[in-house]
């Protein structure tokens, strides 16, 4: 599997959020870090088709962002996904899997699996008006598993979610990134330090790092910050 993103650049009247980006993804996970306004948002919108480039192409094996077959392979969790506060957090779950057209038994048994993998299993019953923001966090992560996804696009996705929930989510995205495509954005470097198999960074709308990183290199966060003092990297 390979998404392609090829010279995709995203332009607002004067303002240039995605400059003429240019990565090839395959199975793994991809930590995407750059500070606020850095475009790493507008450049994961484009890649689920909500937001279409000014310029270049995605593509998913060949499959254009703009098809339905492409978003059949896709699960998304925007930075503030909305959700019915009324609805069960299992209704929530179906009503989302009847969308992306999942048949009635198959989804009843996916909901069920994918309350117990983001440890919502004894609360399905109840009311999201109820849930902390760390309980509706793991909601959105679980919706965006639920077509068994080849490509997963997650913005801040441990948002509100304790140290121990992060741990388990660290673990849960590692296990995804062996047979899917996972590209996560975050603001707390630690999140993908020991998961990501290659870290991207953003400012300002351009690519400054793309490339692996493990611990034998230094500390990961030292590393993001220098990227941001050395400002050769952005002429």
């Amino acid at each position: 599997m390979e998404l392609i993103i090829d010279n995709v650049s995203k332009q607002y009247k004067d303002k240039m959020a995605v400059n003429h980006i240019s990565i090839k993804l395959q199975a793994g996970v991809y930590g995407l870090l750059g500070e606020n306004g850095a475009g790493k948002t507008t450049l994961m919108r484009m890649l689920c088709g909500i937001l279409k480039p000014s310029s270049g192409t995605i593509t998913f094996d060949g499959v254009d962002v703009s098809e339905e077959e492409y978003r059949s392979i896709l699960g998304y969790l925007p930075q503030d996904f909305g959700y019915y506060p009324e609805f069960t957090a299992s209704d929530f779950l179906l009503y989302f899997a009847a969308l992306k057209g999942i048949p009635k038994v198959q989804a009843k048994r996916r909901v069920n699996e994918l309350l117990s993998l983001v440890s919502l299993e004894d609360v399905g019953k109840k009311r999201i008006k109820n849930f902390s923001g760390g309980m509706k966090q793991r909601l959105g992560i679980a919706q965006a598993l639920l077509n068994n996804p080849k490509l997963i696009i997650l913005d801040e996705p441990t948002a509100g979610l304790d140290p121990k929930e992060r741990v388990k989510f660290r673990n849960l995205i590692n296990k995804l990134g062996k047979d899917s495509i996972v590209l996560l954005s975050t603001h707390i470097v630690s999140d993908i330090e020991h998961i990501a198999n290659q870290v991207l960074i953003m400012k300002e709308g351009k690519l400054i790092f793309q490339g692996e990183f493990d611990n034998e290199n230094g500390n990961l966060e030292e590393f993001y910050l220098t990227q941001f003092s050395e400002e050769d990297n952005y002429e």
